[in-house]
């Protein structure tokens, strides 16, 4: 056999470079990417958690101007206080103008901050309409006498609707909204008020009408502002709107020709001044009013998350010097570890490297020293090693058993015939049977290997049907009767119950029969031979028991090999040709099933075929 050139590469040269390289470039990129990230990431989450905290903030103050602007009293906003505690993480205390404490977040006894955060008072502080910013005002959600009734709200509803549609014959699309005190509003598809163009169809003036509840409080709003003005030396009747400012009422018109602010007949008098006390009048008469429908002034004291604070972190000098050490440690670290993970994993490919290379005849094997994925490599080269060298040792024997089968009846053939042919031996009946047997061996070890053939390559056909397991052993037992009887061996058959098989029947009663026929050559006179059959889950489980010489333990992991014998001395006539088994376990397989085989020298053997199990046929 001619030696392939042994091809000499540096592959521990070239895995080791390669393998430190992408490292080093992983490692590099990492640290990097890490640092930049670190750094950008961190700057940008301390700006976005100076917002958060900062809007946390504003809406925390919100929520309570807004619980202060619908309730007389702070009684039950404690649940408030905590549920936004949970939410935003921070602690937040009320407490009164004397630092009563109202309520509280953070355990009883656990001390205020400095300072507090803000004063919640709705009716100076709008926190509302816009946002994010305290202006000055009265919170529009504080309502107090201006809210209306249900009665009220229904009629307002009714004129809204009214007033919507007919908005919509004219060509205008509104949304209807609702303000805190329960009146029906009409808006624009940008969210502005839609009364700024009423067709004259629509302008019946209804809507913009204050109620009963609306005109009592303005009434009352009137008088408490009638004694201001009075104490300011000024006319108590001089012309107010009270729509502009009041909750709820901005845009009405027909509100007793009163407004927040001295009329225009007013102004064009030029009395800024006098308009200016008019509008303070107005502004303490309605704080005045709706004073008994708001809880008390109150401090918030918030804790925790402080928003004040300016990035702690940037790229300073002493920064970069301990982001490039850190970086240089890991790097080294990496390069380090790297290299010993290298050379390791080098080291045992390098010797499966150079046993492949070795000659085939050899079958070189590799040392198993670790049980990592490189162990395992090795352990599998080392099986393959072993499975090659086995079945080139059956390749030989196989062609030296094929030609010893198809030597002998072939020499037989040949030698009658010639001595017929030289007139030696007349052609009478018995020459002919003879040779008519010879044939027939001849044929049955073509047909065998044809099968074998046939089921290596996938060929092998199945015409598969219902088949009871009952009438499948009978027939197998009817055929092999006579052999049976002539070696004075007992054939018997047991069924537990009527298992049925989805299966090829000549196929299975050629397994069969090859097992019985080799039961039956290895089984003494007086020995028996016996079929069975019964269901065992979802499988079928067929075996075939002589009480015969058995096999040995060194020999029963080989009985399903190609022309394997027991004892190597048997002719076919007397071990048969070793193609019986082999055909029995291809033909199982065939079938998805299992062939199995157990011994016990001196008492006998069991040959066990486990096939799928199938319904019984339905009866049509």
């Amino acid at each position: 056999m001619t030696r392939r050139p042994r091809v000499r590469i540096p592959l521990r040269k070239r895995l080791l470079v390669r393998l430190l390289s992408a490292s080093v470039l992983i490692a590099v990129c990492s640290v990097a990417a890490t640092a930049w990230l670190a750094v950008a990431t961190t700057t940008r989450a301390l700006r976005e958690e100076q917002g958060q905290a900062l809007a946390d903030d504003m809406d925390i103050l919100a929520r309570l101007s807004g619980y202060a602007a619908t309730h007389p009293s702070w009684a039950g906003v404690q649940r408030t206080v905590h549920d936004l505690s949970a939410r935003t993480g921070r602690r937040i205390a009320l407490t009164g103008a004397d630092r009563t404490p109202v309520a509280d977040s953070a355990p009883r006894g656990t001390s205020l901050p400095p300072r507090a955060a803000a004063t919640v008072d709705p009716l100076r502080t709008d926190t509302y309409t816009e946002r994010g910013a305290q202006l000055s005002g009265t919170d529009p959600r504080v309502v107090g006498p201006y809210r209306l009734t249900p009665s009220e709200r229904r009629e307002l509803d009714a004129v809204a609707h009214t007033r919507q549609r007919c908005f919509s014959r004219n060509g205008l699309e509104t949304t209807l909204a609702r303000t805190p005190s329960g009146r029906p509003v009409l808006t624009d598809a940008d969210g502005g008020a839609a009364s700024d163009y009423v067709p004259e169809d629509c302008a019946d003036g209804q809507l913009n009408t204050p109620t009963a509840t609306e005109q009592k409080a303005l009434t009352a709003l009137q008088a408490r502002a009638g004694t201001c003005l009075v104490r300011a030396g000024l006319d108590p009747g001089m012309p107010l709107y009270f729509g502009a400012g009041i909750p709820g009422l901005s845009g009405l018109s027909g509100l007793s020709g009163r407004d927040a602010a001295p009329g225009p007949a007013f102004i064009k008098a030029g009395d800024a001044k006098a308009g200016r006390v008019a509008q303070t009048c107005l502004e303490e008469a309605r704080r005045a009013q709706l004073d008994p429908y708001v809880a008390p002034v109150a401090e918030l004291f918030l804790g925790g998350g402080n928003s004040g604070a300016a990035p702690r972190w940037d790229m300073s000098p002493a920064n970069k010097t301990k982001v490039f050490g850190a970086a240089g440690l890991v790097l080294a670290v990496t390069v380090a570890v790297s290299a010993v993970v290298a050379t390791r994993l080098v080291r045992p490919l390098r010797a499966l490297t150079e046993a492949a290379q070795q000659p085939p005849e050899r079958h070189a094997r590799v040392p198993v020293t670790t049980r990592d994925e490189t162990g395992i490599l090795a352990e599998a080269f080392n099986d393959l090693a072993e499975r090659r060298e086995r079945l080139e040792a059956q390749r030989k024997a196989l062609v030296s058993d094929v030609a010893h089968e198809l030597r002998s009846p072939l020499t037989n053939i040949r030698g009658w015939l010639e001595v017929t042919r030289d007139g030696l031996v007349e052609p009478d009946a018995e020459l002919l049977g003879a040779l008519h047997e010879e044939a027939l061996v001849l044929q049955r070890v073509i047909d065998d290997l044809r099968d074998l053939a046939a089921a290596d390559a996938g060929a092998l056909l199945l015409h598969r049907e219902p088949v009871p397991a009952d009438e499948l052993l009978a027939q197998v037992a009817a055929a092999h009767r006579v052999a049976a009887d002539g070696a004075r061996v007992a054939l018997r058959t047991e069924t537990d119950g009527t298992p049925w098989l989805d299966a090829d029947p000549v196929r299975l009663r050629q397994a069969l029969g090859n097992l019985v026929t080799n039961a039956v050559r290895h089984t003494p006179p007086d020995g028996t031979v016996t079929l069975s059959a019964r269901g065992e889950g979802g499988e079928v489980v067929l075996t075939v028991a002589d009480t015969g010489t058995g096999i040995a333990d060194d020999d029963l992991p080989h009985v399903f090999e190609r022309f394997w014998r027991a004892e190597k001395s048997r002719s076919r006539r007397t071990g048969g040709s070793g193609l019986g088994l082999p055909i029995v376990r291809q033909l199982t397989d065939a079938h998805g099933g299992t062939a199995e085989a157990a011994s016990t020298p001196g008492a006998g053997s069991v040959f066990t075929l486990r096939l799928p199990a199938a319904p019984p046929p339905v009866d049509g």
